[in-house]
């Protein structure tokens, strides 16, 4: 079983978005913090990820934000965090917090949410990390990614792993429990391999 004591969590900053989806992020990081599992996410205030690092933080989890320069310059950033880490680029985000996480969660989200989960998908397949993702998928939003991926695989452009590449969540509460389920890490981050 994976020790999982950190979680990065990829998830939207908009705000305008289904309730549902407020309530999945508000009790993720909830239950991340009840669980003793450190939130590491994109640092901004606003949307689902402002949601789920209050709710982390009013249950007394410990949080840390990475946000690129340029956003922070904005005044996006999460003042409330245990830490927040400034990045200068956008990728140098992404590889800040796959480096400090022992797994992945993808809420809903948009295209930023959609670049993040590409990415740590392809760096799981090529090898570049062995850790756990899991795909919450919240009232079914991320089924026309999945038939995507099974086109893809129905194409054979990509393998149908075994261990699968990714976990799926149908709710909140099958997210620590897929997460903890996968086998451990058999190799170590490469921050220089990315």
């Amino acid at each position: 079983m994976a020790d999982i004591q950190s979680v990065c969590v990829y998830c939207a900053s908009a705000s305008d978005v289904p309730e549902s989806h407020r309530t999945a992020a508000a009790q993720l990081g909830t239950a991340l913090a009840e669980n003793g599992i450190r939130l590491v996410f994109g640092g901004g205030q606003i949307g689902l990820m402002g949601i789920t690092a209050d709710a982390a933080l009013a249950a007394g989890g410990e949080v840390i934000g990475v946000i690129p320069e340029f956003l922070q310059e904005r005044e996006l950033g999460h003042d409330g965090c245990d830490e927040l880490i400034v990045t200068p680029s956008m990728h140098s985000r992404k590889q800040k917090m796959a480096e400090l996480s022992d797994g992945f969660a993808i809420m809903p989200g948009g295209l930023g949410t959609l670049d993040e989960a590409f990415e740590i998908i392809t760096w799981k397949q090529l090898n570049l990390h062995d850790k756990p993702i899991v795909i919450a998928d919240i009232d079914g939003y991320w089924q026309p990614f999945k038939a995507l991926l099974d086109h893809v695989a129905d194409n054979r452009y990509m393998a149908r792993n075994n261990p699968p590449l990714i976990r799926w969540a149908a709710s909140v509460q099958e997210i620590i429990p897929a997460l903890q389920a996968s086998p451990a890490e058999q190799q170590t981050f490469d921050p220089k391999k990315v």
